[in-house]
């Protein structure tokens, strides 16, 4: 089975809104390392439409050039949109539609290096599903002081076990986690 690998940037005051965060060549260059592990990206509607904003091929020089690899790797990644509102998707995409716990593990079964998901709530309804295999959480230095909140509304517990730590020259620190079983 193909794992199901979740990654959120975080202010130390729990703000997972990207605007919060100041773009940075190293968090790039991780985040493409982070897609290359992956054969497809999950995405819920507001996740999707905000990264194709964001990342769809632009004019030359339209972003700085560190920028340009992360670009590429999600521009070339195969997607799966979860939406009930979209009527079709393009940018390498295909909706899913239905059961959501079942039409993910059907995508987990197919062979492969892996899925990842992001945004809030999409992440949030496959953690009360107990699908995510591992979580990364790329907390920055910065108090935001609003914005959305990571899994608001959690049911349960989840427990964690700590399986990775990684520092950045921004002070930010990537910290990956796996459910304890």
């Amino acid at each position: 089975m193909r794992p199901l690998r979740y990654s959120i940037n975080v202010t130390l005051d729990g703000c997972c809104d990207h605007r919060g965060i100041p773009p940075d060549e190293d968090l790039h260059r991780h985040a493409a390392e982070n897609l290359d592990q992956a054969d497809a990206l999950l995405f819920g509607r507001v996740t999707y439409e905000m990264m194709e904003s964001a990342w769809r091929p632009a004019p030359t020089g339209a972003r700085p050039d560190w920028m340009e690899r992360f670009a590429q790797t999600i521009n070339a990644a195969k997607k799966y949109v979860v939406s009930s509102t979209l009527e079709h998707v393009d940018w390498n995409a295909e909706l899913v539609r239905g059961d959501l716990g079942e039409a993910v593990q059907q995508l987990k079964r197919e062979s492969g290096r892996g899925l990842f998901v992001g945004g809030v709530k999409l992440p949030l309804a496959l953690t009360e599903l107990g699908l995510i295999d591992e979580y990364e959480f790329v907390v920055h230095p910065r108090l935001a002081g609003h914005g959305p909140t990571l899994f608001a509304g959690l049911s349960k517990h989840v427990d964690l076990k700590l399986v990775s730590r990684l520092e950045f020259g921004s002070g930010a620190v990537a910290m990956r986690y796996e459910p304890r079983t």
